[in-house]
């Protein structure tokens, strides 16, 4: 590489241009930054100077030449009309363009570029996630889950974000999902502890008094601790003998009262702990759970998190010819369970290898395919609820007997979730029955009862039922 400082005459008008580079493309790297010009494939590349006219930089033979003018700002236009950026939000801004045309190619060079633009917090944080994005397209879970790692951690990125964003449908149905939800839920410093922090809040609002309970375990325990180094060399005594000595069995006893109360103490905390892990993995697959799509009978497609309220889905997972049979059964309660709101969801083990949709899943298709809104950086949170509010009562007239699962290979992976979590193997037959609030009700091996799903639920209209929302 050979970088001159020199001016030279560069155009028909004898404008003054300054020679930033005289590079030969068999050396140049793919990516290459010059001055305020971010320059890709070098050897495609041509530099056009608004308001004059004429390229100002053009190929001569094995070697590419770029002017910068100084009397207008420079841009690098490639033969396709793609505009190179200057500073990293407009590296993004490309980029994301680029992606909503199916160009994942040119969005993660853009993204990749970004990041080397050196990008605020927010350009950086929105280059790792739609470089993610572009990766989760292509197929690649490890490079997307590094480029979230990275984005959690140090630019705190809203693990909800990752649920919410149907571009990120396909990285959902990868096991390197699985990997980063499991590790953002226990939070630390590899991930950040912005997802944890939410569990933890919504299981404080569904076991408010765990917090008082474990504040009192280590109280108790520090009491007990405390009269034991007490009580430790009154036994001491007790055991030398002399005059004054305490008795023997009375400190004994004393002592082994204060040893047993903090053993007990340390068993209840920790075992408080493990049942709000548990709580925490269970409220994670129900976030989870909320996020995924099915497709209504009117082609509509809606995450179920939109269903609560007025509907209590019902899952059936197993073999083709076990969830043939259980639908026949249910298309006698029809009418029945319309009345208690119930939709149900036939999962076919397997046939998530041959999803269609999945099989056409590129760039924006799955955002174009559902409903769901993620809410845009600076929109209000109040905006969104307005418009779900809006989309339920269309929801509502919509929603029939029995619903499509969309992107089967995700709604397969969380049933084995659940499953493993229930004790059941992964992969027998199973049904799973959801509140009207999403959290799940019952679940069991096997195909439902109808019947007795018929006489167990209530009505929509009951007293019940307004209660469980």
């Amino acid at each position: 590489m050979v970088i001159l400082q020199q001016p030279s005459v560069c155009s028909q008008r004898n404008c003054l241009a300054s020679v930033l580079a005289l590079v030969s493309p068999s050396h140049l790297p793919r990516e290459l930054a010059v001055g305020s010009l971010w320059i890709t494939k070098p050897e495609l590349w041509s530099i056009r100077l608004e308001g004059y006219g004429g390229t100002r930089c053009k190929k001569r033979k094995d070697y590419v030449v770029v002017c910068n003018s100084g009397k207008s700002d420079a841009k690098a236009v490639a033969p396709d009309g793609i505009t190179s950026a200057a500073t990293a939000k407009e590296a993004v801004e490309l980029g994301l363009a680029q992606f909503s045309k199916g160009r994942v190619k040119e969005a993660l060079s853009n993204f990749n570029a970004a990041l080397n633009l050196n990008p605020g917090p927010e350009e950086a944080q929105a280059a790792l996630y739609n470089k993610a994005c572009c990766h989760a397209v292509r197929g690649e879970g490890d490079q997307a889950a590094k480029a979230l790692r990275t984005a959690l951690r140090e630019y705190d990125l809203k693990f909800s974000v990752i649920l919410n964003d149907p571009d990120m449908a396909a990285f959902r149905a990868m096991p390197q999902f699985k990997e980063l939800q499991d590790e953002a839920r226990k939070g630390g410093e590899e991930i950040g502890n912005s997802f944890r922090r939410d569990l933890k809040l919504i299981s404080e609002v569904q076991a408010p008094f765990r917090g008082v309970r474990k504040f009192f375990y280590v109280a108790f325990s520090l009491a007990a601790g405390i009269a034991t180094l007490f009580t430790v060399p009154r036994l001491i005594l007790a055991i030398q003998g002399g005059e004054g000595a305490p008795g023997i069995l009375e400190t004994s006893q004393n002592l082994a009262i204060n040893l047993g109360g903090i053993a007990a103490f340390v068993a209840l905390f920790i075992w408080d702990n493990k049942k709000e892990e548990e709580q925490i993995a269970r409220i994670s697959r129900d976030e989870t759970l909320s996020r995924l799509p099915v497709q209504l009978q009117s082609n509509r497609i809606v995450e179920l998190s939109q269903l609560r309220e007025s509907t209590r889905p019902i899952i059936v997972a197993g073999s083709k010819e076990a969830v043939a049979k259980t639908m026949q059964r249910a298309a006698r309660f029809r009418e029945d369970l319309l009345k208690r709101g119930v939709l149900v969801i036939p999962i076919v083990w397997g046939s998530g290898n041959e999803d269609p949709i999945a099989k056409k899943r590129g760039f924006g298709s799955a955002q174009k395919q559902t409903t769901s809104t993620v809410i845009p950086v600076g929109q209000d949170e109040f905006e969104k609820k307005a418009e779900d509010v809006a989309a339920k009562a269309v929801i509502q007239a919509e929603r029939r007997f029995k619903a499509e699962a969309v992107s089967l290979v995700e709604w397969e992976r969380w049933i084995r979730d659940q499953q493993k979590s229930e004790g059941v193997t992964p992969g027998e037959d199973v049904y799973i029955i959801l509140r009207l609030d999403g959290r799940v009700r019952k679940s069991g091996r096997g195909m439902p009862d109808w019947t007795d799903v018929v006489n167990e639920l209530p009505t929509l209209d009951s007293v019940v039922s307004k209660l469980e929302k």
